[in-house]
């Protein structure tokens, strides 16, 4: 397969050799040397029957196997799932640079741009678009999985796997070799003591918390993104959103004696938590980061007005109209949490509003 010289084969070998060799360090400073060399003799026998079925590799593999005493075996299954995981964050990774690299060169039609440029080959210009996305309604609804065994406390770990490379991705020289490799290690030794599958099995409430986690995670930053790029790219600021996400976990009819009224209000419960946890902390930041003057600038007569009409009394805030204008915003957010989660907002408002 030929590879793009700026994403070469070798950084996916590469990044899989350093995850396994802190992992293996882990092993033998956690687990003890007899685990690790254990390990290690039955990966070197698996590769050496992989390369050659006809090899004595196969009846050393057998052989290290037999002999293995029932602790042996959960700690040898133990380091080879964790290898597993560590090796899917590099795959996952390799795909994403060969998914930006496609990206670049306008070869994916699964981005907007991609998709515009498809549509523009067969014929549909971008007004056409524009009106169709102005009705269009996409809806990706998020279901159960009760075959899902994969804890949220291991998805933590090899999620800051993947972020720590990632954020290595981005500050190139600031991120020296040795400071990832603490880093990565510390998150190995986490990874490696806790347990890789469920004590018991699922609730529905454990899936209820599971699609809310990918909510969190991937779509209520994904989405608004998504939205801003169509605008961008058919110049349509007031494009309506037409991607809404569905959920049936927790509300699902399918004969689930275990689903009933109180599981559809936590499902609710839960999904207004972590939008409201999303956008008060968005806010919140925004706020912090808008400390434009109205001395020092202009604004629009809607920013005007909505600043005008802001609870918020502060003196040091009173020729900061962006600032004014999000306190309002963040106290009607903060209303809402409690009438919509029947929890008290964490981080309440200075002043009342009333919800949205």
């Amino acid at each position: 397969m030929t590879q793009t010289p700026e994403f070469p084969h070798d950084r996916l070998r590469d990044e899989v050799r350093l995850l396994g060799a802190l992992l293996g360090e882990v092993i033998r400073d956690e687990g003890g040397q007899d685990l690790y060399d254990r390990i290690e003799a039955v990966r070197q026998a698996s590769v050496a029957y992989h390369r050659d079925p006809g090899s004595d590799g196969a009846s050393e593999l057998e052989r290290l196997l037999g002999e293995l005493s029932l602790d042996q075996a959960i700690g040898l299954t133990h380091g080879f799932a964790a290898f597993s995981l560590l090796a899917n964050v590099a795959e996952d990774r390799a795909g994403k640079r060969r998914a930006q690299a496609q990206a670049e060169a306008g070869e994916r039609a699964d981005t907007p741009e991609g998709a515009l440029k498809r549509l523009a080959e067969a014929g549909a210009d971008r007004a056409a678009v524009r009106d169709l996305l102005a009705q269009a309604l996409i809806s990706p609804v998020l279901t159960a999985h009760p075959s899902e065994v994969r804890r949220k406390s291991v998805i933590d770990r090899t999620t800051a796997v993947g972020e720590l490379l990632d954020g290595c991705d981005r500050d190139g020289i600031a991120c020296d070799a040795e400071t990832l490799k603490a880093a990565l290690r510390r998150q190995i030794v986490i990874l490696w003591a806790t347990r890789l599958t469920r004590a018991s099995a699922l609730v529905v409430q454990d899936e209820i918390d599971t699609v809310v986690d990918w909510l969190q995670r991937i779509f209520l930053h994904v989405a608004p993104a998504q939205l801003a790029e169509w605008r961008r790219l058919l110049d349509a600021p007031d494009l309506t959103p037409f991607v809404r996400i569905g959920s049936w976990v927790g509300g699902d009819r399918d004969g689930n004696p275990n689903v009933d009224a109180d599981t559809l209000r936590a499902a609710f419960r839960s999904q207004a938590r972590a939008a409201l946890g999303f956008y008060l902390d968005e806010v919140h930041a925004l706020g912090a980061e808008l400390s434009l003057s109205i001395d020092l600038t202009r604004v629009t007569p809607e920013l005007a007005a909505l600043a005008k009409g802001s609870g918020d009394a502060s003196i040091q805030r009173a020729d900061e109209p962006y600032r004014r204008a999000l306190s309002q915003i963040y106290a009607r957010l903060s209303a809402a949490h409690p009438a919509l989660t029947g929890e008290p907002t964490p981080r309440p408002a200075r002043f009342a509003a009333p919800p949205y």
